[in-house]
This record gives structure tokens, sequence and C-alpha cells, in this order.
């Protein structure tokens, strides 16, 4: 009949499909354990049942029950349905799910109808999270509810673990960041240099951005600012060793493009490294200029003394890591000039990087701003920030991703 919805043999495989996907979208949006845990029970009562609750282990105590290491992480739907079986009851649903390592239902009166109560423990790599509990009145969960709660459970206790993780990981991430320390208000005598580092979002998302200033013998400054793809750990050790590679090449003068080939071709040998973009100046105060090189990093931008400002015209090439097939004449190099008020601002991704706009916007939103008389390079970067993370604009606010900043000037002469 024309107009008739047809189940074939493949519907159900479907169902469970679109209902992983859901899953994936609505869980694990952020590393805050409570959060996950809030999803988690959300998403149960959209899909499957009509009260949901996700309690969550906290500290471990030596003698302690695991059930009594269990904190409330969150509840959601009807809390008739949660309020009329009891604690203790619930507590042992609870665990007997936890002791026996897979979904549990239990069943119970209430109101004249069954309530039907589903306890699956959060469990990833043989780790147990805690436990969510699915209460319905009315008929048992199917087989197919069943393993929709168990799938949800699962990838919420992945997230967890990945949380738990990325925590582990901040220490060490900044005690390397701490090895190869970048010193950019270390005195010049001809340049005026300030930088800014903001930590990215919240719960201990640690990524690949970093910034370096190294003095060299001929009285050039060369600035660098670069942007590792990934976060954590791994990102931060990958980040070290293009920072101690750059320094070692920075030592035999090479210009700023020679630099970044000979950069590619030695990191895109050591198998797993990771690709990074990186944008490096190399200033000569003497004749008031920059050379220039971009390996797919975004654009400075000149400040001038007039409050005027715009994005330096590059030609950019390819990542770091990305190997020697992009051939030798991949990154190439742009002459500057320098007036003596002119500021160059180096910056991350994350400075612009925001959802619904697009690279251009943001970057003539930056190229927009207008400095005071007189104001220094900190100032420059303080009223950046100022503007894009704190003020009230549309590119303000929190950033999701690191940003890192560097501004250099050329001090006046005596």
């Amino acid at each position: 009949m024309e107009g008739e919805l047809v189940s074939g043999p493949g519907s159900a495989a479907t169902d469970r499909f679109a209902l992983a996907r859901r899953a994936v979208a609505a869980i694990g949006t952020t590393f805050d354990d409570r959060r996950t845990a809030v999803e988690l029970a959300s998403f149960l009562v959209e899909e499957v049942c009509e009260s949901a609750t996700v309690d969550l282990y906290g500290p471990r105590e030596a003698g302690r029950a695991p059930g009594e290491s269990l904190r409330s992480a969150a509840v959601a739907g009807r809390r008739d349905l949660l309020d009329s079986l009891e604690k203790a009851p619930r507590d042992q649903i609870s665990v007997r799910a936890l002791d026996a390592g897979h979904p549990i239902t239990t069943s119970s009166a209430h109101g004249g109808a069954a309530l039907v109560t589903l306890s699956v423990p959060l469990l990833a790599w043989d780790r147990v999270y805690g436990v969510a509990l699915a209460l319905r009145a009315g008929l048992p969960f199917d087989d197919q509810e069943t393993a929709a709660v168990h799938y949800a459970a699962r990838l919420a206790a992945a997230h967890l673990r990945h949380a738990e993780e990325q925590r582990e990981a901040g220490p060490r991430v900044w005690d390397l960041r701490k090895v190869l320390p970048a010193a950019p208000e270390r005195t010049h005598p001809d340049v005026e240099l300030a930088s800014r580092y903001v930590p990215g979002g919240t719960g201990g998302r640690v990524g690949g951005d970093w910034y370096e200033t190294l003095h060299l013998p001929s009285g050039r400054v060369l600035l660098a600012v670069g942007d590792v793809m990934g976060h954590g750990l791994d990102a931060a050790v990958d980040m070290n060793a293009y920072r101690s590679t750059l320094r070692y090449l920075a030592s035999t003068d090479l210009a700023p493009h020679g630099i970044l080939r000979r950069l590619d071709a030695m990191l895109s040998a050591e198998s797993g490294r990771r690709p990074a973009t990186c944008l490096l100046a190399l200033l000569d105060p003497a004749d008031g200029t920059a050379l220039l090189a971009s390996a797919g990093h975004l654009p400075p931008v000149l400040f001038h003394a007039d409050g005027t400002a715009g994005p330096v015209p590059l030609r950019v090439g390819p990542p770091i890591g990305t190997g020697p097939g992009t051939g030798l004449a991949a990154h190439e190099a742009t002459r500057l000039p320098l007036a003596g008020d002119d500021t160059l601002l180096m910056f991350t991704y994350g400075l612009i990087e925001r959802r619904g706009e697009d690279v251009e916007t943001s970057l003539a939103r930056l190229s927009g701003l207008r400095t005071g008389p007189g104001a220094g390079a900190g100032e420059l970067l303080d009223g950046i920030l100022g503007d894009f993370l704190c003020g009230a604009g549309p590119g303000s606010g929190q950033a999701d991703v690191d940003v890192a900043l560097l501004a250099a000037r050329r001090r006046p002469g005596p």
C-alpha cells in the first residue's frame, strides 16, 4: 500500500545504530564527572525509562564495603518512582549489579503496578566507576532496552576513565612544560617582548600550544609560536620535542624557512610524532625588518602606532611532521618592514576559534582592535585577552582550547 511503512529485516539493527549515535552525542561532552552522570541519567529517561539515577564512587576508605563509597551524582525523571524505592533496597540492588558485573533487573509493587528497576554497573577496562539505575512502572525492560542501558553505561564509564587519565596526566604535563621554559620577558636591548598563556576549558584538559624566544649572538631575535595537534601527555611530549629541536636548529643560524624545512625532515622521521603548526619570525632590530615563515599556522597581526592593524600576508607551507613528500620549497620566507612603533602579534588558533564564526571573520575582528597611545607590548596582550576571552562581544568567553600569545616591537633608539 502506498505510504505504508514496512519494517525490513535490518530495521532493528538500524534502530540500535541510531540509538548508539544519540548516546555518543549526548554523553561525555566534558571532563566533569558529575556532568557525565547527569548526561547519562537524562539520556536514559529520554530513551528507555521514567526515572534514572547515577551513583559514582567516591574516595575509597579502608574497611568500607564497595556500596558504601558510592555517592549520588545525578537524578532524572519522575521522583515519585525513586522515592517509592527506599534507599536500603536501592543500595542492595546497586551492590548486586556491582558484584555481578552485569545488568540486574528487580521488580516491586508501586501503586498497584510493578515497579521495574534495571541496575547496570559503569564498567570500563575492568574498572567500575559507579552504577546506574533505570526505573519505570509497568512492563519489564526487554532485551533491546537492556542492551541500550548497558551501552550507555559503558559509554559513560569510558568517558569517566578518560577524564581520570587527563587529571592524572595534568601534573606530568606541567612538569614537562617546565623542562624547556621560554623566557620572552628576558631583557633585550633593542626589542620589547611580552607573552601570555591561557589554559583552555576545565577538567585538566592540556593542549600542545607553545611559544619560544631565542636571543641570537647576531643581536637578532627568533620568535616562535606553535600548536601540536591533540591534547594530553602525548601532545606535551611532542611539543617539547619540537621546542628542543627548534633551539638546536636556531643555533645553526638558518633562516626561518630553512629551520621549518629541517624541523619537518627531522621530526617526520620519528615514528608516532604528531603534526604541528609553527610560525617563526626572525627580528633584526638593526635594519628594522622581520623574516617570517609559516608551517600551517595563522598569520601574525601587525599593530601600527596610529592604532590600525591587519594580518600579515604570508605564504603558508604544510604543518611540521607531514613528511618530506611536501618538497623542499614548501616553506618560504616573507620579509616584513617594521616601523619603530609597530607591534608584531603572534598567537595560536585558540585565540580566535569560536563556534559558528569563520577564521576570516575572527581575524578581521582581531585586526579591528584599537590600541591606546603609548601602550606597551604587555598592555596590548592584556587588552586582546580582555576583549576576546573576558569581554561581552561575540568572541568572548572561556576558550575551549589553550591560547598562547607573543608580542614584539623594536625599542626606540638612543
